[in-house]
């Protein structure tokens, strides 16, 4: 079964690399410019097919990555709620940051700029738990 990768990112370069990356190696891809829009086609997506896992920006105007992951991990819905998280940012996360990730159910923390068999390699262990 194909998995789908949703790519939550404010840097509209960095998604259109990203998504190349990954439908090469064969996932489909859904990607959102910003918090906002990427909640809207998550809960749209409740009762049809929803992506394995969102990779997400942590740092994007108007609505951080975190506030999208504390709204996701809030939300009645339960697909929605258990949907696996990875945060794709700048910020390298030391002890208290680690925490809120715990606290947050993120799975991994990729930071950039990645090395691209490195994100690859997460991607698809992440998809694999």
């Amino acid at each position: 079964m194909v998995k789908t990768v949703m790519i939550v990112d404010d840097a509209q370069d960095t998604v259109e690399m990203v998504e190349k990356l990954l439908e090469l190696e064969g996932y489909n891809v859904v990607t959102a410019s910003n918090g906002k829009e990427a909640l809207e086609i998550l809960r749209r997506g409740a009762g049809n097919e929803k992506p394995d896992l969102v990779l997400l920006d942590m740092f994007m105007p108007e609505m951080s990555g975190r506030e999208v992951c504390e709204r996701i991990r809030a939300d009645k819905d339960p697909w929605l709620r258990d949907i696996k998280i990875a945060f794709f940012t700048v910020a390298a996360f030391k002890g208290y940051g680690r925490q809120i990730l715990k606290k947050l159910n993120v799975l991994d923390y990729i930071v950039k700029p990645f090395d691209i068999d490195d994100l690859l390699r997460r991607i698809h262990r992440m998809l694999e738990e």
